[in-house]
Order: structure tokens, then sequence, then C-alpha cells
């Protein structure tokens, strides 16, 4: 009972839309796809918990919106021509939560992974699917979905899906400094050959995510959250004041004419 309850309350979340609404989306993709649009967007997916407090529901379930918001912007950026886009969907920070919330965020992001590999879209797009962070940290099953979906993308090139799991802007930096020290010290460099690509090889997933074009955070707090510290010098930064399981393709579309706007690539 309880199953079928939700499934039918994400169905009439995810569908229902005003027709004015609708008309001003279609609007908005014609006036955006006039201009030059950024090739990669990071997202820090904020408020899922207080999505969920705020209707009375348990964490949980707001994780579960959450994961179902990621599924429909990640469609948004692909129909809209996004290249690379970034989720943050663990943070290194996250390990501090309760046991039981742990489990729940864990065991979804699992099924989340596997779905991906199994996902027509991701095969139709062409989408290579990496994951970004500690994942020797994360429980053995996380870990084998993670190796599952990234092997059965991993000749896709067409876009890319970076997902940050047990991430933190700071540490990456510091095992990219650690894997520098060690090619130097084995004579692969020299001080004088390290320059910023050099640098960059050397974060996770080889710098294949090294540079953001525009950073959008939902729920309301305008920090990074140590998040991409290094990838997201120069980028635009849209800080929006809903929970992530309320963004809308509205709002994907603005932070991109932005993106645009602030660039000079439009007025």
């Amino acid at each position: 009972m309880k199953n079928w309850l939700l499934n039918k309350t994400l169905k009439t979340w995810c569908v229902i839309k005003n027709p004015i609404t609708k008309i001003y989306e279609e609007k908005l993709i014609r006036e955006v796809l006039s201009f030059k649009i950024p090739k990669h967007i990071a997202i820090i997916m904020d408020g899922n918990r207080r999505f969920a407090k705020k209707r009375g529901l348990p964490s949980n379930i707001g994780h579960i919106f959450g994961s179902k918001k990621a599924e429909e912007v990640l469609n948004w950026c692909w129909e809209i021509g996004i290249k690379n886009v970034t989720i943050y969907a663990f943070s290194t920070e996250n390990f501090n939560r309760s046991e039981e919330e742990k489990r729940n965020i864990f065991s979804l992001i699992s099924n989340e992974l596997i779905k991906l590999a199994k996902d027509s879209r991701v095969h139709k797009n062409k989408v290579r699917v990496r994951v970004v962070g500690k994942t020797e940290l994360l429980p053995k099953y996380v870990r084998k979905a993670i190796k599952e979906v990234e092997s059965v993308t991993k000749n896709y090139d067409s876009f890319k899906l970076n997902i940050a799991i047990a991430y933190g802007g700071r540490q990456e930096i510091i095992d990219c400094i650690k894997k520098l020290l060690n090619d130097v010290r084995a004579g692969k460099y020299s001080s004088k050959d390290i320059n910023f690509k050099t640098v960059e090889s050397y974060l996770y997933a080889n710098g294949d995510y090294s540079k953001v074009d525009l950073l959008i955070r939902t729920g309301g707090e305008q920090r990074l959250s140590n998040f991409l510290t290094w990838q997201t010098a120069n980028c635009v930064a849209c800080f929006l004041d809903i929970y992530w399981p309320e963004f809308r393709k509205i709002d994907l579309l603005r932070a991109i004419r932005l993106w645009q706007i602030k660039k000079g690539f439009r007025d």
C-alpha cells in the first residue's frame, strides 16, 4: 500500500504542468538554443530532506523524489545538447549522517546506477557514465554497481555524466598532488614541466571534467560545499531558492540564459 501511494505521488508530482508554463518553457528553449550553450554543467542537488520534511514525509522519501528529478534533469540536458554533466550525489561530509540514512542513500544510489546501466536513453544518447570520489569508502554493493555502469558505457563519447559519490573537492586536490609527486620522484616529470594541464590530468577521471562552465545549486544555500574546487574556477554560479525536487525545466533554461548573458553571448 505504501509503495503504491509513493509511486502515485511521484507520478503526479512529475506530470503536473501549467499550460502557460509549458508555453513559456517552449519559448525559452527556442531562445536559449539560438545562442551558445555551456559544455559542462555541474549541479549540487540540495534540499531533498527539507522538501520531505516540509510535507511531513521521512527524509528517505525526499531522496527518492530527488533521484527521480535527477533522471528528469539529465534528459533535459541531453535534449538541449549539454555534453558534460556532473552531479553531486554524496559528499565526504555526508558520511557523518546517521547509519540508517546512509544505508537508505547507498541503496538508492546503487539502484539508480544499475538502472542507468540498463537505461535505453543512456545507450541511445551514448552517454559515458563515470563516478568520481573516494569510492573505496563505499559499501561493496555500491562499488559493484559503479563498475557495472562504467563498464557498459566506457566506449560512449557523445555525452558524459560524472556522478560525484564520496567526493570532496579538497580531497581530490590532495590525492592529485600525491600522485603527481610520486611521478615526479619516479622521474616522469620535473617541476618545470608541471602546468594546469598536468595537474588536471591527475584529477579524478583523469581530468575528463576539468572545466565547469555553469554551476547550479538548489536549496537556497550560496556556497560550493567542497564541490569541484579546481573545476569551478571562473564558472558562472546560479543559486536557486527552491528544493531540488521542485527544480523545473524553466529553472535550467534560465540558468543557461544567465550563463549566456554573463559570458557575453547575448544581451
